[in-house]
């Protein structure tokens, strides 16, 4: 049984249905981060290839820290939220302190995401395969 979701400015504006599909992206990023890592290891790449393995790790890190928050970047940069049990309904934020409020939760998890994408990337960088 899913539990009940409410839109709280700056801390939740994703339900349930939300929250599954940004798990599964981060399932994903997740995966194909792994891949490379292994293709890397299995057949050497030149180190400026490695660092491709950016875009991977943080779209894992965007999905999981999303659904880890029950807040959606996306949604928090475009004043909307979906706290109901389906997927794809959303409402607009309405209020503009709440609407500074989401767009500084989404600028964070952004910014966490790309500095782990970069972290992941310079080790594959700098690690000898």
């Amino acid at each position: 049984m899913a539990s009940q979701q409410t839109y709280i400015p700056g801390v939740c504006n994703i339900g349930p249905a939300e929250i599954r599909m940004r798990r599964w992206t981060g399932h994903i990023g997740l995966a194909a981060t792994i891949f490379l890592i292994g293709s890397y290891v299995a057949s050497p790449a030149d180190p400026a290839t490695r660092l491709f393995i950016f875009f991977p790790a943080a779209v894992a890190t965007l999905g999981y820290m999303q659904a880890a928050m029950h807040f959606c970047a996306q949604f928090g940069i475009f004043g909307i939220f979906n706290v109901s049990q389906s997927f794809g309904k959303r409402e607009s934020v309405e209020q503009r302190e709440f609407r500074r409020k989401d767009q500084r939760k989404a600028l964070l998890i952004i910014a966490s995401s790309v500095s782990v994408g970069i972290l992941v990337a310079l080790i594959a960088y700098l690690f000898p395969f």
